[in-house]
């Protein structure tokens, strides 16, 4: 006669079972603290996307290995991921000291990401560092309050301004608190095995591209550029589309974040140069003496000649100007908002009172921020 199982003891067994894998989630998680720690100590992004790709990769492997569905593994190890980054929030909320949180548009592996990393890395009390798709999204995550400080491209030695910087701060309710002068050295990135001759298409941001334009119609004329929002965002849409014909203008920790293979190197001009901009809700307090720049938006009064009789009002106190930039006026035809970049602490004797002596020449003067001057890094 067959014995049947019994089943209180499959339940049982079960039981068992369940009280391993419980014990085994929570020692995962308890790792994720030590994850968070090291994430805020590094200056790291909570979500490594990369890593979150190769982790379930192998968990689908695996799980065929041993029989099980990999789909429905992947999705169980899926919600482990996202507990895991909710633990390392959270542990954010029970630190003594609270990290601070800096936004920046683009992805790990952006050069604003770069930058920032650069600037907040192992900063006493951790950094929490958050990438946006789009630098607006991050001005308006500080502006609710739920960022300290964003880091924005604002300026580049081969291509220019970045104009959408500029209008951000038009806008009001942020002031620029410091500067930070960041060498750039682009690759061109492809797949591993890509070469030149096979490529079609090259993806960056329009910055990016258009310092990189001598060696796109000198190397790759057959290639066509294609703008995207961000440089690590174009490399990681290389690593996802797979195509061999189409590469990125990204960093070269970019190529390493996201498997590709550098193609090229020496893409643009030789002491190349972005000017980022840390932007807060509040003026930060400078030590004296520092050395220092007051950042201003002004509209003129319509009338000719205004323009040059407020550079020479600025002149004739001694006020150096290092940067004039113009944008137009939206819904104003023709009329123009002048940002200038003048030598000196707003509060000085020598900058207010040539601030008195221009504002009857305008509409409107706003100081965008006095911060500490940085300098361009020795090449």
């Amino acid at each position: 006669m067959t014995t049947l199982p019994d089943l209180d003891l499959i339940r049982t067994s079960i039981e068992r079972i369940d009280e391993e894998i419980l014990d085994a989630l929570r020692r995962r998680m308890a790792l994720a603290d030590d994850v968070a720690r090291a994430k805020l100590a590094a200056a790291a992004p909570f979500r490594d996307q990369r890593r979150e790709d190769l982790l379930l990769r192998r968990i689908r492997t695996r799980a065929a290995e041993h029989g099980l569905d990999p789909h429905e593994v992947e999705r169980i190890w899926r919600l482990f991921i996202d507990m895991s980054v909710a633990r390392q929030h959270e542990l954010v909320t029970r630190l003594d000291t609270t990290p601070l949180r800096v936004a920046y548009p683009g992805v790990e592996g952006s050069y604003s990401h770069l930058a920032a990393r650069r600037r907040y890395g192992h900063r006493t009390g951790g950094v929490l560092l958050s990438g946006f798709d789009h630098a607006r999204e991050a001005v308006e995550a500080l502006r609710r309050g739920e960022q300290d400080l964003v880091l924005l491209p604002i300026e580049n030695t081969t291509a220019g301004s970045m104009n959408e910087t500029y209008d951000l701060l038009a806008e009001g309710g942020v002031v620029i608190t410091a500067e930070l002068v960041s060498q750039v050295d682009h690759r061109l990135l492809g797949l591993p095995g890509a070469k030149l001759e096979g490529l079609r298409e090259v993806l960056s941001h329009p910055q990016a591209l258009a310092q990189c334009e001598t060696f796109l119609r000198e190397k790759v004329p057959w290639a066509r550029a294609v703008p995207d929002v961000d440089t690590g965002g174009a490399a990681q849409k290389v690593r996802e589309r797979n195509d061999a014909s189409v590469a990125a203008i990204a960093s070269e920790t970019a190529a390493q974040r996201f498997g590709l293979e550098v193609l090229a190197g020496d893409l643009q001009p030789a002491f190349d140069y972005t000017r980022f901009v840390e932007v807060g809700r509040e003026p930060t307090p400078l030590s004296p003496g520092v050395p220092c720049k007051t950042s201003l938006l002004v509209v003129l009064e319509h009338k000719p000649g205004t323009l040059g009789e407020m550079l020479q009002r600025l002149t004739l106190r001694g006020v150096n100007l290092s940067k004039l930039e113009s944008r137009p006026i939206p819904g104003q035809p023709w009329q123009y908002r002048f940002y200038l970049d003048v030598e000196g602490h707003a509060a000085s004797a020598a900058v207010t009172a040539a601030l008195d002596d221009i504002r009857p020449l305008t509409s409107s003067l706003r100081v965008l921020g006095t911060y500490a001057r940085a300098e361009a890094p020795h090449a």
